[in-house]
C-alpha cells in the first residue's frame, strides 16, 4: 500500500520482527540443535565437544529397540485413544445441543465457561487433585466405595495399571472436551445459517440437518482437531509425570516422560533423548499427512478428473472429424 508516497507494508515487517528474532532463537535453533546431537555422543552436563558417530543412526537404533521406549510408546497411543473418542463424542454432543435452532438453550454462556474452564487449570494442580481424590489408605473415591459396601477394604489404585492409565486417560479428556467443543461450535457459527432455515422449511430433522448440513461442512475443523490432539496426545508429558511419575510399573509413562528420563536423570543421555525426539516428530508428521489424505476434499480432484475426461473426449472427436 502506498500513499503520497510512503510505503506501509514496511511497518507490517518491522513488527514481525520480534516473533522471527524469538522464534529463531527459542523455537528454530533448539530444534536444530536436537537434530545434530541425535547423530553424536553428547551426553553429561557441562561437556562441550561434540564427536559424531561413527555410525550417525546408532542412537536411533537403540531407541527403536528399547522395550521401554516401546512400551512408552504404546502407553501413550492407548492413554490417546481412551481420551480422544470420548473426547470427539461429548464434544459433538454439546455441539449438536447447543447449536440446535430448535432448543434454543439458554444460559449457554454459563455453561460453555463451566465446560472450558478444566482447560484452564494447570496440569499440577490436575494431578495434585487427582492423586488425592484416589488416595490410599483414606481418599474421596475410597471412603464413597466403603460407605456403599462396594469394597470392604480401601483399594490402592496407584498401583493398578489399568486404573492409574483410566484416570490419565480421563483428566485429558475432561481437561480438553470443552476446547474441542468451543472450536467446533466457532465451525458451525461459521456455516451460512440460510442453509439450516431452509433445512427446517423442507421438514428436516434435527440428526439429518447435523449429519448433511453441519459435519460435512466441518471437515476441515474436524481435521484441525484430529491432527492438534494427535500431536498434543503424542507428546503427553504433565499429567502422567506430576500424577505417578510414569508408574505404576510404567503404565502411564508416555514417550515425553521417557525423554524427559533420558534427558535430565540418569546419565544424561541427551543424544538418546534427541534420538527419541525425532523419532517421535517423524510419526507425528507421518500420522498428519496420513489424516490430511483421509481428509482431504475430494471435489477439486473430481473436477480436474472430469476436465482431463472431457479434453480426452473433445481430441478423440476432433480426430474423427478431421479423418
Amino acid at each position: 500500500m502506498r500513499r503520497k508516497g510512503i510505503n506501509y507494508a514496511k511497518y507490517g515487517y518491522i513488527f514481525s520482527i520480534p516473533f522471527v528474532v524469538t522464534f529463531l532463537i527459542f523455537s528454530l535453533y533448539p530444534i536444530l540443535y536436537t537434530t545434530v546431537i541425535g547423530f553424536t555422543d553428547l551426553r553429561g552436563l557441562g561437556r562441550t565437544d561434540i564427536n559424531f558417530l561413527d555410525n550417525p543412526f546408532q542412537n536411533f537404533q537403540i531407541i527403536l529397540t528399547n522395550a521401554t521406549f516401546q512400551k512408552a510408546l504404546s502407553n501413550t497411543a492407548l492413554i490417546w485413544i481412551m481420551n480422544f473418542i470420548p473426547q470427539m463424542l461429548v464434544a459433538f454432543l454439546l455441539t449438536a445441543w447447543f447449536t440446535n435452532r430448535r432448543f434454543k438453550v439458554r444460559g449457554q454462556g454459563v455453561f460453555k465457561v463451566l465446560i472450558y474452564m478444566p482447560n484452564i487449570i494447570t496440569a499440577a494442580t490436575i494431578a495434585l487433585l487427582f492423586y488425592s481424590l484416589f488416595g490410599y489408605p483414606k481418599g474421596p473415591v475410597n471412603d464413597v466405595l466403603m460407605a456403599f459396601g462396594l469394597t470392604d477394604e480401601p483399594m490402592n489404585f496407584h498401583l493398578q495399571k489399568w486404573t492409574a492409565r483410566t484416570v490419565v486417560a480421563f483428566i485429558q479428556f475432561w481437561m480438553w472436551y470443552g476446547h474441542t467443543m468451543i472450536v467446533l461450535i466457532a465451525g458451525v457459527l461459521g456455516i451460512s445459517p440460510t442453509l439450516f432455515e431452509a433445512a427446517e422449511i423442507d421438514g428436516a430433522s434435527a440428526p439429518q440437518i447435523f449429519f448433511r448440513i453441519t459435519l460435512p461442512r466441518l471437515k476441515t475443523i474436524v481435521l484441525y482437531t484430529l491432527v492438534t490432539s494427535m500431536i498434543g496426545g503424542l507428546q503427553m508429558f504433565d499429567i502422567p509425570k506430576l500424577f505417578l511419575l510414569g508408574g505404576p510399573d510404567s503404565a502411564t509413562l508416555t514417550t515425553s516422560v521417557f525423554i524427559y528420563n533420558q534427558a535430565f536423570s540418569g546419565s544424561y543421555l541427551y543424544n538418546r533423548a534427541a534420538a527419541a525426539s525425532m523419532i517421535m516428530f517423524v510419526i507425528i508428521s507421518i500420522l498428519s499427512a496420513l489424516l490430511f489424505f483421509i481428509l482431504r476434499d475430494r471435489d477439486p480432484g473430481r473436477a480436474r478428473r472430469r476436465e482431463r475426461e472431457l479434453r480426452r473426449i473433445a481430441r478423440t472427436l476432433d480426430g474423427e472429424v478431421s479423418v
